[in-house]
């Protein structure tokens, strides 16, 4: 799996733009505890996907501006992001969810 990456995007709009070309498509958002693809409605818990990359921005003048775009694959095949605010804001749903995934991933990575 190449994870995607863009070094020289400064925006978010940048990044999101670079991704739907390198076919990052879907858009994902919390729904409960689980990830919920908004083009098809399927639902997947931590186990089911993986984080192939993240960005992360700063606002300029308002830290309230930070936020961080999660590049995401799915095991039946689905590509997308999600994004969150980051730091204080953040939703702490999709924290625990992110976090998740991390721990899976770092247990299956031996």
């Amino acid at each position: 799996m190449n994870a995607p990456t863009a070094p020289y995007l400064k925006t978010m709009v940048e990044c999101h733009k670079k991704m739907m070309e390198d076919g990052y498509k879907e858009d994902f958002s919390m729904d409960e505890d689980q990830l919920k693809c908004l083009g098809t409605d399927k639902k997947y818990t931590a186990a089911d996907i993986s984080i192939v990359n993240f960005f992360r921005f700063e606002g300029q003048n308002d830290p309230a501006d930070n936020s961080i775009m999660y590049v995401i694959e799915t095991n039946d095949g689905k590509k997308g992001t999600v994004i969150d605010a980051y730091g204080a804001y953040a939703d702490a749903d999709l924290s625990d969810f992110i976090t998740a995934v991390e721990n899976i991933q770092k247990k299956t990575a031996r």
